[in-house]
């Protein structure tokens, strides 16, 4: 096998996570919990915000920073496909273990299949969990604020500015047309769910989602999420749900349902 995860002792076992914040209260509780040792790294919200090359070389440099000295048997990513943001991303000494998943909303309904069933039947819904309520970022003025500030492509286009600055860069007129255009997204949804994981009191966060579920007149859902696919990468389990990238493989997209794949290191070539 690519990785040789069972003939290592339990006691022996250790792997480092690398996921976005958005799981980071599901990912401390589940490496608190594991059968070995699981060293966690976290990025900022919103790295999908950024330009696809840009997320990419991110990811890669905490990727390459981990240490194969320590012992690693594999590098866990707390992504999902992410809008192609992870399609390129390469293992180099350490193997990479990543879920078969478009986002991240999946790893809270436990399965790909789950997911697509809910999206199905309730088009239209905004979700929600603690990580996506907690970690916006907000400047001194109160207002969201890009995570990876300027380096995101609405920011660099100004259209993330206070409306009183888009006021003075772009003239009343201009400024009021841009707010309303960028608050167009809400359009697109009628409903919204809070995904319930349990792993603290969730009260806050659910009262917050449906305060603002109102203020849209939204329809309103609160459902119980799923662990096991979380559980499922910290506890080693890795079956068709995950792709196992070996050392020297690339990850790769793919057109089914299968999501994701890897590419293996290319074949020395002849002296």
């Amino acid at each position: 096998m690519l990785l040789n995860w069972k003939s290592v002792p339990e006691g022996g076992r250790r792997l480092k996570f690398i996921g976005c914040e958005i799981v980071y209260r599901e990912a401390c509780a589940l490496a608190a919990s594991a059968p070995h040792r699981v060293d966690v790294e976290f990025l900022l919200k919103g790295l999908h915000d950024l330009p696809r090359a840009d997320m990419l070389a991110k990811i890669q440099a905490v990727v390459d920073a981990a240490n194969p000295d320590i012992g690693y048997q594999a590098v866990l990513l707390g992504y999902a496909r992410c809008n192609d943001g992870l399609v390129g991303l390469k293992a180099r000494q350490i193997p990479l273990v990543i879920p078969r998943a478009h986002d991240c909303i999946t790893f809270f309904f436990g399965s790909r299949a789950a997911y697509r069933a809910y999206f199905d039947q309730h088009p239209g819904t905004y979700y929600m969990t603690t990580g996506w309520t907690e970690r916006n970022q907000f400047g001194e003025d109160g207002y969201a604020r890009p995570a990876y500030g300027m380096e995101g492509v609405m920011a660099k286009l100004g259209l993330t500015d206070p409306y009183d600055v888009m006021v003075a860069k772009y003239g009343k007129e201009n400024a009021d047309y841009i707010i309303e255009s960028l608050g167009g997204w809400q359009k697109s949804y009628c409903r919204s769910l809070y995904l319930e994981m349990g792993v603290c009191d969730e009260r806050p966060f659910i009262d917050l989602a449906k305060a603002r579920a109102t203020e849209q007149n939204w329809e309103f859902e609160v459902r119980k999420g799923e662990w096991s696919l979380l559980r499922k990468l910290f506890n080693g389990e890795w079956d068709q749900d995950f792709v196992i990238v070996p050392p020297g493989g690339t990850i790769v997209a793919r057109n089914d349902d299968g999501v994701l794949d890897f590419e293996p290191a290319p074949a020395p070539t002849a002296p």
